[in-house]
């Protein structure tokens, strides 16, 4: 281990040429057919036994040469629907299709991280899972658990990063308990009357009722829920009319809830009577019909204390100081919470935010980039985890 360092600097060229490859070639959830492949053989030539999983998901099985528990890495595969504007000379060649959320590092990181592992198979005491999940964007790690990655053998623990330009290159983030928001998403169908906008007398106007509806939603998160309780109520889109004359049939509005609760079932099922409540009262009053859908996505990601004091000490090497610690929550939401809800885990943010390297657009930014020089902190953390996990 005292050569860990060296060992990643010899495999840079090879981790930043593995990212700008994804990067160039992504692909959107459940469609990760290429990265699949890819990921696929470079395991296999590893010799670890590699399966398919969840139709474009790979699992990969590293045996210690001595028994003991098993410890699961994840990366997630999928880019989102977002065309890039970033000008990069590795930029996405599928139009309309983009890395947009750092995906393509994480997939580079791991890999080369079970390139070195491998290389310690004689000291390992147990087994890695090196999970690489379709379709987080999309709650893929759901259809993974039900299609059994957890078994055979079960991970005793679970370990994932996420790159994050809203934290400083160099930084690492971390924290116990909840950090990521549970999430619910909904679609609303507002049914009026079309018409004619000269005699609003003889319609009835669904666009009225959905403007009163988003503005009186937010009184939730103000007047309704403790205020000491993150909650994030956003309407991402909002569709309706046709002509400017025309007073339309209907209007189509969706969004997300987000939310870090303690009693997470109990109160998002307060929460959601809530939303329904405002809703209903809303229509009546404006004498249009409704009709609601609930998407569930994922609940809250759970760190494990154990687990975290594992990454705490893996990050002191790697970043050489505790200085680079910072404590971390966000209201975003991430499927890995699937797993935390079942396996005692750690989910932790490298940072990737550097100014002068234009990496500090958001995620999702169709400008999004990362700072390749994060890279190698990402495989050593997922090496020195793995292994302190095993073997102590």
């Amino acid at each position: 281990m005292n050569d860990l360092k060296k060992e990643i600097e010899l495999l840079e060229t090879e981790l930043i040429s593995l990212r700008r490859d994804f990067h160039m070639n992504p692909e959107l959830g459940y469609n990760e057919f290429r990265t699949s492949q890819i990921v696929y053989e470079y395991l296999k030539d590893l010799g670890l036994e590699v399966k398919k999983i969840a139709k474009t998901g790979v699992v990969g099985l590293l045996k210690g040469s001595r028994v003991g528990k098993t410890v699961m890495l994840r990366a997630d595969l999928d880019a989102i629907a977002q065309e890039e504007k970033t000008g990069l000379s590795f930029q996405s060649l599928n139009k309309g299709v983009m890395h947009a959320c750092g995906h393509d590092g994480h997939i580079a990181m791991l890999l080369v991280a079970a390139k070195i592992l491998v290389r310690y198979k004689d000291n390992i005491n147990g087994n890695i899972k090196f999970v690489f999940q379709p379709n987080e964007e999309e709650a893929g790690a759901l259809d993974m658990i039900n299609e059994g990655v957890l078994e055979n053998p079960r991970p005793d623990a679970a370990f994932a990063i996420h790159l994050w330009t809203p934290i400083e290159s160099g930084k690492i983030g971390i924290s116990t308990g909840a950090v990521m928001a549970a999430l619910e998403e909904f679609e609303l169908n507002i049914i009026g009357k079309a018409g004619h906008t000269g005699s609003p007398h003889t319609a009835i106007d669904p666009i009225l009722a959905a403007s009163n509806i988003i503005q009186t939603l937010q009184s939730i998160q103000t007047r309704e829920i403790d205020p000491l309780l993150p909650i994030a109520i956003m309407i991402g889109k909002i569709n309706g009319g046709s002509g400017r004359n025309i007073i339309a049939e209907n209007v189509e509005i969706g969004g997300t809830i987000r939310f870090l609760f303690n009693d997470e079932e109990k109160e998002k099922q307060l929460l959601l009577n809530k939303f329904e409540r405002i809703i209903k009262g809303v229509c009546d009053a404006m004498d249009v019909k409704y009709n609601l859908k609930f998407i569930p996505s994922n609940p809250s990601l759970l760190n494990n204390e154990k687990m975290i004091n594992y990454v705490k000490k893996a990050s002191i090497k790697t970043f050489t100081s505790d200085n680079n610690v910072v404590e971390y929550r966000c209201m975003a939401g991430e499927d890995f919470a699937e797993f935390s809800q079942r396996v005692p885990s750690a989910f932790y943010f490298i940072g990737t935010g550097n100014v002068k390297k234009n990496t500090n657009y958001p995620h999702h930014h169709p400008k999004f980039d990362i700072d390749e020089d994060t890279l190698k902190y990402g495989v050593e953390m997922h090496v020195r985890t793995a292994l302190d996990f095993l073997n102590n």
